[in-house]
């Protein structure tokens, strides 16, 4: 993921389910993004999610990514990828079935 890309989603801090409804309206206004208020929306291909600052991650952050998986899915075949996924996130996502959510999983950097 690129500082400068703005097709990014970036999760910090104790992700909880009454969070999810508030990612996936960040994630839906991302998908309808525009260089100028003129301009028409950019068609966006893939979101790069960056969980990297999530402390205690858990089913919760799943939840979150599974259902941020379906609205980038549902905006058109857009790819969910996740960005410096802590080993234990990549466990929980293989353990509940849904490792085939998002993309592309990149690991975080030891």
């Amino acid at each position: 993921m690129d500082a400068m890309t703005p097709n990014a989603l970036v999760l910090t801090g104790r992700v909880t389910r009454a969070d999810v409804p508030g990612l996936c309206a960040r994630l839906e206004a991302l998908l309808r993004i525009r260089p100028q208020a003129a301009d028409p929306p950019v068609a966006v291909r893939v979101i790069d999610c960056d969980v990297g600052g999530v402390i205690r991650p858990d089913l919760a952050l799943v939840e979150a990514v599974a259902r941020l998986g379906l609205v980038a899915r549902r905006a058109g075949g857009v790819e969910l990828r996740l960005r410096n996924v802590p080993a234990e996130v990549g466990t929980l996502l293989e353990l509940v079935g849904l490792a085939g959510v998002v993309g592309d999983v990149r690991p975080r950097p030891d």
